[in-house]
């Protein structure tokens, strides 16, 4: 492992700066359907210091009394609402701290900007184009329904094939995806650091993102290496963990569209799986029709196959 001070990721690097203002705004408008011209509307107010992050991946700013909270993540996580939630209470607090026109006990209603929460997945597991990860799938059925507190984040697959429409709106993502794309390629025959030399070399002269990459290739470099370096201690530490998370997941996915009434064939194609796998988990999951709970059907498919689901089951 190498010592690798720098914590900022490439997405950040690239969508997250003051001077990158017209990628952010760009990014916006590509996500939202929208059509702002004027980059210097965004105000970020992004938190650099937050020990829950892990590495400074995240960024926030404020367009049009709109928090809009952005988040890369490379492996497929279904906490990104509650770690949402706490990045969220911070950023409130920030604002309202100092301002005593804005105290929160006074009598009169404090405005604030309504957030909204946009996860980039750029992964290797399998994902639909889009994802909306829920804080209550964190709670049981039974306290789900009694909850007053619900928070949503848009999860949206930006590897190269996936959401082509988005990409072709925003050309610093396209940009991005394909350089992420080129660098896995390469590592089908190369180390990482030659991978990411090679990808960087061979980037298009026409890309945007270019000159500012080569201006600072070191610190691009650097930020590539350090989350591949993260990516490598999760699957050396968290094999186990990391399995039954794609199992979980992908549980999940055939639970929520046997509540929408697809069929194995059906769901099978959207997934990407065999079919026979699909049958097998269908069989065990009728067992909770009509409402499908994920939980309930993951145990079930554990009791019934303890180690490995997906490979038990084929």
């Amino acid at each position: 492992m190498v010592n690798r001070e720098h914590k900022d990721r490439l997405f950040k690097m690239i969508f997250g700066r003051e001077e990158h203002r017209e990628w952010t705004l760009s990014l916006y408008n590509a996500v939202n359907g929208t059509d702002y011209d004027d980059p210097s509307q965004i105000e970020f107010n992004t938190l650099e210091d937050g020990l829950y992050l892990g590495m400074k991946n995240d960024m926030s700013f404020i367009l049009d009394d709109q928090l809009m909270i952005y988040g890369h993540q490379s492996t497929y996580n279904p906490n990104a609402p509650v770690r949402c939630l706490i990045y969220l209470g911070d950023l409130w607090s920030g604002l309202l701290y100092g301002r005593e026109t804005n105290s929160i006990y006074g009598s009169r209603l404090i405005r604030l900007p309504a957030p909204r929460f946009v996860v980039f997945y750029n992964g290797t597991e399998k994902a639909d184009e889009e994802i909306v990860l829920k804080l209550s799938e964190a709670f049981t059925e039974e306290t789900r329904k009694k909850s007053d507190v619900e928070l949503s984040v848009r999860m949206v697959n930006i590897n190269s094939g996936y959401n082509m429409k988005l990409l072709d709106k925003c050309r610093p993502l396209y940009e991005y995806s394909w350089l992420i794309a080129r660098i896995r390629e390469n590592l089908k025959t190369m180390k990482i650091e030659e991978a990411v030399d090679r990808a960087l070399d061979d980037m298009p002269e026409n890309f945007l993102i270019r000159r500012f990459l080569m201006e600072n290739r070191g610190a691009a470099h650097l930020s590539i290496l350090t989350e591949y370096d993260e990516e490598k201690v999760k699957r050396t530490y968290k094999d186990e963990g990391r399995e039954e998370g794609s199992e979980h997941r992908l549980i999940d996915q055939i639970c929520k569209k046997l509540r929408k009434g697809k069929n194995v064939r059906q769901i099978a194609d959207e997934v990407e799986e065999d079919e026979t796998l699909v049958q097998k988990i269908c069989d065990i999951a009728e067992a909770f029709a009509p409402e499908y709970e994920t939980e309930k059907v993951f145990d079930s498919v554990q009791k019934k196959s303890p180690c490995k689901i997906v490979s038990n089951l084929s």
